[in-house]
């Protein structure tokens, strides 16, 4: 596992740029918008279909829009225009300063049918990118920004979801500080970062290095910033978990507590390891027995998801449940010591681990397993959530969807661990 997928601040103003142009365009923005709102937008260039009227519109769509144009005057009023035309309702504008260019980054509400890059392109945009939006992208930037920076500061584990949350649909990948042709991972990326088009790279607080790509739309310098900023943030903070715990009571009798796990618990993980048959290590990490044990120190770091743990009144850990960011998915995995078996244990951790999914903004989970592991598939049935079944080479795949499912509805959830 050398390396694992856990699936904006702006620098100094270039040379070159007209100093008017910011205050120009803010300046057409504010009155192609204010004519707008009240009713005295410019009539419509004649093409034949005059655009419908705002009681006849029916549907409205919710898009994020983001365009690149000249930094000049006047650039930003003929976007807003043409899109003013055609009943597009602006709710929200950031610019990303690109020298000699900006890209202007909308929220739109625009009637359904309405052919945005059309609109923009005949306004002078270039290199439009448009995706679905919702409720949540409501939300300012300023706004949005601070309740990622305050999550991130109240658990490690925040970073890579507040990372996606701020830059959109990428795909994180951490890679060990382990060396390589005579240098750690880390000194290979300048210690403030870089940034090259469609990748970003930062030095991991934990050591190493974080790489974020999104292929399908490049970063501009003020995302980069933003993403720098925040993982500054962790670096000064530390590491640092919520402590929260949880008393599960077994059918039989007897109580366990359940909370949230870190490379701390190394030792006593290990040492539950040892307490397993060559089975159950086999079933949890679908591969040779020895090497389980390598995979802990990873498994337990908050930079690469969550992990709970069911342990003892006298402190030994008897049941580990992971959930793994891995790319744009997310995966849960669980293992529970033998003589603890079928008592409901992983099913316990597991209805917490999903619905922590559920809270981070997760549409789906995954296990992956066999379909003699009983116990697992029983697991993932008794979530209550529709799940897809995929067989691969003798593998079972599970998959739970959560994009309807409110957090914290999972059946049989109980009080949610990882918030202090």
């Amino acid at each position: 596992m050398s390396e694992v997928k856990y699936t904006r601040h702006g620098g100094p103003a270039q040379s070159g740029r007209n100093p008017a142009g910011p205050a120009a365009r803010c300046t057409a923005a504010f009155h192609a918008w204010w004519a707008r709102r009240h009713g005295h937008a410019p009539p419509a260039h004649d093409t034949g279909d005059a655009p419908p009227s705002s009681a006849a519109r029916g549907e409205s769509v919710l898009w994020r829009m983001r365009t690149t144009v000249k930094d000049e005057p006047g650039a930003l009023a003929a976007l807003c225009t043409a899109l003013a035309e055609r009943q597009v309702d602006i709710l929200s504008l950031q610019t990303h300063p690109l020298g000699e260019d900006i890209v202007d980054e909308f929220l739109l509400r625009a009637p359904a049918g309405t052919d945005l890059t059309t609109a923009v392109t005949l306004a002078g945009g270039r290199d439009i990118w448009t995706e679905r939006a919702d409720a949540h992208d409501l939300v300012d930037a300023p706004t949005r920004v601070l309740s990622l920076a305050a999550r991130t500061a109240s658990d490690a584990a925040e970073l890579p979801l507040a990372l996606r949350q701020l830059l959109g649909r990428c795909t994180i990948r951490s890679r060990p500080a382990a060396p390589a042709s005579g240098e750690t991972a880390a000194g290979a990326v300048p210690a403030e970062g870089s940034l090259d088009d469609t990748v970003i790279r930062l030095r991991d607080p934990e050591g190493g290095v974080l790489t974020v790509e999104r292929p399908y739309l490049p970063f501009t310098p003020t995302e980069f910033a933003r993403a720098r900023a925040l993982v500054e943030l962790d670096a000064r903070l530390g590491p640092r978990m919520p402590r929260g715990r949880d008393l599960l009571t077994l059918p039989e009798g007897g109580d366990l507590s359940v909370r949230r796990a870190d490379t701390g618990d190394l030792a006593a993980a290990r040492a539950m390891h040892e307490r397993c048959s060559p089975e159950t290590l086999r079933r949890r990490y679908h591969g040779p027995v020895g090497d389980a044990d390598r995979y802990l120190n990873h498994l337990l770091s908050p930079r690469f998801g969550r992990t709970l743990t069911a342990q003892t009144a006298s402190g030994r850990i008897v049941a580990l449940g992971h959930l793994l960011w891995d790319g744009d998915e997310t995966e849960v995995a669980l293992i529970v010591e033998d003589a603890w078996q079928r008592r409901g244990i992983g099913g316990e951790l597991l209805t917490r681990l999903v619905s922590m999914a559920a809270e981070a903004g997760c549409a789906q989970v995954y296990a992956v397993t066999q379909a003699a592991n009983t116990g697992m598939v029983a697991a993932m049935r008794g979530l209550g959530l529709p799940l897809d079944y995929q067989i691969e080479e003798g593998t079972l795949v599970i998959t739970a969807r959560l994009d309807a499912v409110p957090a914290g509805r999972v059946r049989g959830s109980g009080e949610r661990i990882g918030r202090p």
